[in-house]
């Protein structure tokens, strides 16, 4: 990198880049730049975050490994010491007066040690029972003496027990204590915060017995490939294991707060090693670092903030720090001196660092002997560096200004840091999240097309402008004027709304005069078929002009095949349609007491549809609900239960009258999206290549939210979801704008490149634009923006050859096997194509021919387009705040950028438009999403092509972590379905209920395994 590339790379980082861009992947790479060519400039860098190092041991060979007390006045450590022994023994030092004692009987090895938060027990590692210590000793005394040792003598001794021993007792006679006794390799042992459970490693289950023979072969030279995380009581009682994968899973500790842990697990085949948190019990184990290195020794920082750790990324010897947020992204480089520097471990108030370095001249090993240093740590500046600190807010247009000023620094090629201005910009917190119609949401469309204008795209939108604006419903708003009461006889009771009752969204408004009250049980009528019997709940009821109380889903006690046919006659919509067609005033919704809901009243939320119903539509409590059957000597739970049987009992009549006074008020709101064409001749082509990808997000989470309970209402940043997308879709126009006017005027048809808005509400963006289109031939476009709701007969008019073909870029920034290419079946024109550019870009890619696709591709597949829809895989911070800019992969996002540009520039250069094939759709992709009253927590993998659902793996504290359902999972059957596809898997979902436990198979390495799963309610 030349100096006037670093200069701008800081510039930048300096002007615009939110902190943790600035550090990932600008600023390290000109630190690294600079090393190389000023090794003294290695200091200056370290003392950013570390500050001038004082060597804490200096007796003995070597020493490493110090872990502080609880209150940070002693450090535990293991030093080469004591006389006619060549291995480690353990010491306890006091930080006020230098003094030591040493902890360890002498005897053996040992390793890692630890101090009890109360400061009156210590544990550790150690061979001192094995019968052949001494001998060892003097075996290695001898080899040394020789020259013959091993370059690195760490053997995993099978008599390593973990022990403990009362402080009190040193340099006395003390007690050692094992809390070990299993055969193997029991160390790397430490206390829990509260000091009441000890997390260690062990490769014990080797000598159970029950080793493959393939496995026992590996076992016989590798000792570590079945270590695996376990933790016990503090007294060594009740043990339980909590990983399971081949290779070496070691070195773990607790978070501050005790919640979870940090370990390091290398690859199968033991050449690299990542870091890695999972919970207490297991569950949600997750890699914090992507490195292809040998990083190991991770220890959290007291903020629970972030973790340090060693890695040899930058040379097989050059052991360096690093910094790792909690939640993971782009590591942080903490030091700069050449040759070994690991096992960092933070003081307990977090401003001292304490790490092993290697000085000196080289030792028996070949390498200087380590000793422990310790330094100042400048925990702001790691807060800054990650991006994790509280910086002062800034001027909205001002951050925008800086940004654009920014992107322009942007080369042609397809660069990692362009996609990351682009992202950093996108989930600035200014922007809120990007919900459609929203202030952000306006920043963000402004930003693209300030940079479209840059790169001399012409805009493409409404009145010669870049944007495009669309109608679309954002839900309901209670007015002033809502009133509910009911009467027996003389007696007239009024309910309070938000607490009693509420209007759904799409009631109708108006006064409702006291009006006698039905109850129609579920509420449901569904034709009988060939393969189904009818269901229908107003059998012999008389419903004409009156109130009619139904309950909120279906029957919770039929069987799966039963709910999944009944499901789509279920939706409140459906039960208000039907009670009005039988001349109804308006339905009154009750959850019941067996639905067991989170939340009692139907929330007033946004909804997709902007029409409404021409009857009332509340929802009242259980108890209301229970005084009014009451009232027709009926219990509210009897009836209910009897009704969850799936029989469909008569209704009746309730003795008494409502009386209600209904104000909702339909929200319409106007998104924008931001659309550019980039002409290849003197005049616009007749034909076109459509780019796009949506730039909206979910704002605060106040709807389609995944987020716990501890992060509702934050900020919903939407980095793969979709700022990478449309990051990548900017590159791809950057690119073909600057080719040579040659070429691009080879090139037969011009682009069109669009940033949507509104996908997450049901695609309203790409639909008006779609529908624009359309009504060029049709007529005037729809209010709303779809054609969807247009009375013409037959289906929507193609826009094809118009738009030749449509490219998407949705979720593309956390790659993880492959890139999915979806959409295939739309046209034959995909795979030869898709085949040639993989071998030249050599990026592994996923082709799946499904169009039944929940994105803007949908749109105009409807509108009979050819699409190809780019992908990464769905992961644990979907639709969460925890979806952020230093979690992407920006490497690969500029690989996906350069297929996705060779991809779109293909279709422009060849000699016909590729022909549109009519794929099979099993159901609108809203739709298959739809019905699912319950959540498992899975995460399925969408770029397999194995029979059943492949699994990423399984959200922490879900139901399907609770069952044991682990990454690489195939689930083959659910609730007793067969499921051979996500579709199957989805109709499945449809049938379960919350609460009550199912059987799910899955096949885990060519086995089945039979599991049971609770699932929990969404609603």
């Amino acid at each position: 990198m030349r100096p006037y590339i670093i200069a701008i790379s800081w510039l930048v980082a300096t002007l615009f880049v939110s902190p943790p861009m600035a550090s990932t992947l600008l600023a390290q790479l000109a630190d690294e730049d600079i090393v190389k060519r000023d090794p003294a400039a290695a200091t200056k860098l370290e003392s950013r975050l570390v500050g001038l190092p004082s060597q804490v041991t200096l007796e003995g060979l070597r020493a490493g490994e110090g872990y502080f007390s609880a209150d940070g006045k002693f450090l535990i450590y293991q030093s080469e010491q004591v006389s006619g022994n060549p291995f480690f023994q353990i010491f306890v030092m006091n930080l006020a007066d230098g003094t030591t004692q040493q902890v360890s009987p002498g005897i053996g090895k040992t390793t890692c040690a630890w101090i009890h938060p109360d400061g009156k027990r210590m544990l550790f590692a150690s061979t001192h029972d094995d019968p052949d210590a001494e001998k060892k000793q003097r075996d290695e005394l001898k080899k040394r003496s020789e020259g013959t040792q091993d370059r690195y003598a760490w053997d995993y001794d099978e008599f390593f027990e973990i022990y403990s021993v009362d402080r009190d007792e040193l340099g006395k006679k003390p007690k050692y204590t094992n809390l070990t006794k299993a055969k193997g390799y029991d160390a790397e042992g430490s206390y829990s915060p509260d000091g009441k459970q000890i997390v260690f490693a062990s490769n014990r289950s080797a000598f159970d017995g029950r080793m493959k023979p393939e496995v026992a072969k590996i076992f016989e030279v590798d000792k570590t490939y079945m270590m695996e995380i376990y933790i016990m009581n503090a007294d060594g009682t009740d043990v339980r294991r909590l990983t399971d994968t081949l290779g070496y899973d070691g070195g773990p500790f607790f978070a501050p707060d005790g919640k979870r842990i940090c370990w390091r697990r290398f690859a199968e085949n033991g050449a690299t090693a990542e870091i890695m948190t999972m919970n207490l019990d297991g569950s949600d184990q997750r890699p914090l670092t992507k490195l292809n290195a040998m990083s190991w020794a991770p220890f959290f920082h007291p903020s629970g903030k972030y973790l340090v750790f060693t890695t040899n990324r930058h040379g097989f010897e050059n052991f360096e720090l690093y910094l790792v947020s909690t939640d993971g992204g782009e590591p942080i480089r903490a030091t700069y001196t050449n040759g070994f520097d690991g096992l960092p471990v933070f003081s307990p108030d977090g401003k001292k660092l304490v790490w092993t370095r290697q000085v000196g001249e080289p030792g028996p090993s070949g390498r200087p002997p380590g000793q422990i240093f310790r330094a100042d740590w400048n925990h702001a500046a790691a807060l800054e560096a990650l991006g994790l600190g509280d910086a002062p807010p800034e001027n909205p247009k001002e951050v925008q200004r800086r940004a654009v000023e920014s992107a322009k620094l942007s080369s042609a090629d397809f660069s990692r840091d362009d996609v990351a201005r682009h992202v950093a910009y996108l989930c600035r917190p200014e922007l809120e999240g990007r919900m459609t119609g929203s202030p952000g949401e306006q920043m963000a469309t402004e930003y693209v097309a300030a940079y479209f204008d840059h790169l001399g795209l012409k805009p493409a939108g409404a009145e010669g402008t870049y944007f495009q604006k669309f109608q679309f419903p954002a839900g309901a708003a209670l007015g002033p004027n809502n009133a509910m009461s009911y009467s027996t006889g003389e007696k007239q009771t009024d309910l309070t709304l938000d607490k009693d009752w509420r209007p759904l969204s799409f009631s109708a408004s108006g006064s409702i005069d006291p009006t006698n009250i039905v109850f129609a049980g579920y509420g449901m009528f569904a034709p009988k078929t060939e393969q189904n019997e009818g269901y229908d709940s107003f059998a012999q009821l008389d419903v004409k002009d009156k109130w009619v109380m139904v309950l909120r889903f279906m029957p919770e006690n039929i069987t799966p095949e039963r709910r999944q046919y009944l499901a789509a006659f279920s939706s409140l919509r459906d039960k208000a349609r039907k009670a009005r067609d039988l001349g109804a005033k308006g339905i009154i919704v009750v959850s019941g007491p067996t639905s067991r809901v989170r939340e009692q009243l139907v929330p007033l939320q946004r909804d997709a549809a902007l029409s409404g119903t021409s009857v009332a539509v509340v929802s009242i409590t259980d108890d209301v609900a229970r005084q009014w059957l009451l009232a027709a000597k009926k219990d509210l739970n009897e009836v209910q239960t009897l009704l969850d049987s799936g029989n469909p009992t008569s209704g009746f009549d309730l003795s008494l009258k409502v009386v209600a006074q209904i104000d909702v008020e339909q929200v319409i709101q106007i998104g924008q999206n931001v659309v550019a064409r980039l002409q290849v001749g003197d005049a616009p082509s007749e034909q076109t290549v459509v780019v796009g990808a949506h730039i909206d997000h979910l704002g605060n989470g106040t709807s389609s939210s995944l987020a716990r309970e501890d992060e509702k209402g934050q900020i919903h940043f939407g980095a793969d979801d979709n700022a990478s997308g449309v990051a990548v879709m900017m590159e791809i126009a950057e690119h073909l704008a600057a080719l040579p006017e040659a070429e691009r005027r080879a090139l037969k048809r011009d682009f069109v490149f669009a940033a949507w808005s509104g996908e997450e509400l049901n695609l309203q963006g790409s639909k008006h634009f779609v529908a624009t289109l359309q009504a060029k031939q049709t007529g005037p476009t729809p209010a709303g923006g779809s054609s969807s709701g247009s009375n013409n007969p037959g289906p929507p008019p193609s826009i094809y050859p118009q738009v030749a073909a449509y490219v998407n870029m949705d979720m593309v920034g956390r790659f993880q096997k492959s890139l999915v290419l979806q959409g295939l079946g739309s046209s034959d024109f995909w795979r030869k194509e898709i085949q040639r550019l993989a071998l030249v870009t050599e990026l592994p890619v996923t082709p799946l021919d499904d169009t039944n696709l929940p994105t803007d591709a949908t749109s105009f597949y409807l509108a009979g387009v050819p699409i190809i829809a780019a992908f990464t895989g769905a992961h644990n911070d979907y639709h969460t705040p925890r979806d952020t800019p230093e979690k992407l992969d920006y490497v690969r996002a500029a690989q996906i950028a350069r297929f996705m540009g060779e991809m779109t520039r293909s279709l422009s250069a060849a000699e016909n438009p590729p022909p549109f094939i009519q794929h099979k759709i099993e159901a609108a992709p809203q739709q298959a999403r739809a019905g699912a009253r319950v959540y498992l927590g899975s995460i399925p993998d969408y770029a397999s092509d194995v029979k059943g659902v492949l699994l990423s793996g399984a959200t922490g504290g879900s139901p399907a972590a609770k069952a044991g359902l682990k990454a690489n999972d195939v689930i083959v059957e659910l609730a007793g379905k067969k499921i051979e596809n996500i579709q199957d898997y989805a109709d499945a979902l449809k049938a379960l209920k919350a609460g009550e436990k199912v059987k799910i198979a899955v096949r885990r390495g060519g086995e089945r395994v039979d599991l049971e799963i609770t699932p929990i309610s969404r609603q």
